[in-house]
């Protein structure tokens, strides 16, 4: 497995040609598809074609980037000029965006190469990639259970070696949480460093587009072509982006730590939670100053979200009603029949739970009793994470209470599903970056994740504190077997 620095480095002393590269990983995809499913689409000609001007430049003697020839994931609901984007929907099946995401443009720009569009749970509305209606991914570290989701074919991609780098997709945890399951490196930013357009919305609030990598150096190299300023998006946050490569130093001296109490207790399996002291204890011995913080409304973060998240769902998805685009049902008796009929076949019954949730708690005589209540503790959610970063400068918690569980094991319990977000929906709520490494494997080889949470606009503390800790440990250097 290699990483960007090694490929990089590969192309410009002309070792391999981009073409070789990229023909090795499409390869890896053929080998690997059909157990793993992480792709819903292999883009192999416009991956060749990218690789082909990226040699171009080296002949020509022109300097690349770091990016250059390195191939690259999408997730499925990040826009894509004329390559399908389905969101993992069947009332998105024969959907081709007549213009590019401004991530992949940006992507594109930096020569970077994209072998294709991976596997979600569709519309990002779930936590395993078993609510895609196209097929379920599968863990690399075990087959028979899932990459976590909704980012789960990005996260099983670069878990298995099928591309180096992959953009995701985070909402509630939806990176961090497949990142976790997964073995690889996960960053949400923060709400507002990375463009959204071109991001088929979920819940716009909450919504982020983010890296995945191998290691903590290639998830920076990514966040560094990805971050910036956007006037196509409004929210889109007016700073200045540093290198984050520069604060991959392996010293944390001075750096303070807070571990929140409420995520340990009740419900964590015992292996994350051993694993992950043992892991707050190497970050203690590297220099770090740790102590206790408590964020006594975080666990209200689960019912906050499962009112907000719905409820801006509710109104992002009544665009598709089989009018301007994708699927449209035959052999209706009128327009209201045709909207009933599109979005009974075309959305899945995640996707439809959680709509008539929002529209519920948006609905006259429930708003106040529901929506505006969640936003409140939103609202003392954040204060709590404010009042703790008062004393440190990074939170530390387990990024999900358990490691990755069995295809199928809670599809019928929408309750528990939800729970395998608990530690990860509070930092979407305050709009903070959050990152997931590995920091060790239970007794069945399956990995933990360690979840570091920072300031808003601080992913250099996250960054400096994971590799710390990346570069202590071995997690980051195993591959799954397949």
């Amino acid at each position: 497995m290699a990483f960007i620095r090694e490929l990089h480095h590969q192309l410009v002393s002309k070792e391999r040609s981009a073409v070789e590269i990229t023909q090795d990983a499409l390869n890896r995809i053929t080998q690997l598809e059909p157990k793993l499913h992480s792709f819903l689409c292999v883009t192999t000609e416009r991956a060749l074609a990218q690789a082909r001007a990226v040699d171009a430049k080296i002949a020509a003697g022109e300097e690349i980037g770091p990016l250059a020839g390195i191939p690259v994931g999408i997730k499925d609901s990040i826009c894509t000029q004329g390559i399908p984007t389905t969101c993992a929907s069947r009332i998105l099946e024969n959907f081709i965006p007549p213009y590019d995401s401004t991530v992949t443009q940006k992507l594109a720009e930096a020569g970077a190469v994209m072998v294709g569009k991976t596997n979600l749970d569709e519309f990002s509305m779930g936590s395993s990639t078993e609510t895609s209606a196209y097929q379920i991914t599968a863990n690399p570290w075990d087959l028979s259970r899932i990459p976590g989701g909704s980012s789960g074919g990005s996260a099983a991609a670069v878990a298995s070696g099928e591309c180096p780098i992959a953009l995701g997709g985070d909402t509630g945890g939806s990176i961090r949480l497949p990142a976790a399951f997964c073995g690889v490196v996960g960053l949400k930013p923060t709400y507002g460093l990375v463009s959204r357009y071109g991001l088929v919305a979920f819940a716009s609030s909450l919504d982020q587009i983010g890296p995945f990598g191998k290691t903590v150096e290639d998830a920076a190299v990514l966040l560094g072509v990805l971050a910036g300023h956007d006037p196509k998006d409004s929210t889109s946050l007016k700073v200045e982006i540093p290198d984050y490569t520069q604060f991959l130093t392996p010293d944390l001296k001075g750096k303070k730590l807070g571990v929140i109490r409420e995520t340990f207790g009740e419900g964590l399996d015992s292996a994350v939670e051993q694993t992950v002291r043992q892991a707050i204890q190497q970050l203690q011995d590297l220099g770090a100053e740790v102590q206790e913080i408590s964020c006594p409304r975080f666990r209200y973060g689960l019912p906050a979200y499962y009112i907000i998240a719905p409820s801006e769902a509710s109104a992002n998805l009544a665009r598709y009603d089989g009018v301007k685009y994708g699927l449209r049902a035959t052999e209706a008796e009128n327009l209201l029949d045709m909207y009933t009929r599109t979005r009974t076949c075309g959305f899945g019954a995640e996707v439809k739970r959680r709509i008539m949730i929002g529209t519920y708690t948006l609905s006259a005589g429930y708003y106040d009793a529901y929506y505006l209540k969640a936003q409140k503790v939103r609202t003392l959610i954040k204060q709590d994470f404010e009042r703790a970063f008062e004393q440190v400068d990074v939170l530390v918690c387990p990024t999900a209470p358990t490691t990755a569980f069995k295809a199928g094991e809670r599809t019928a319990d929408p309750l528990s599903m939800y729970l395998t977000d608990l530690m990860t929906i509070p930092v979407n709520l305050a709009g903070l970056p959050g990152m997931s490494l590995p920091c060790g494997f239970d007794h069945l080889g399956l990995p933990i994740g360690l979840q570091l949470i920072g300031k808003a606009l601080r992913e250099d503390q996250l960054i400096q504190v994971a590799y710390a800790y990346e570069q202590a440990t071995p997690w980051h250097q195993r591959m799954p077997a397949s």
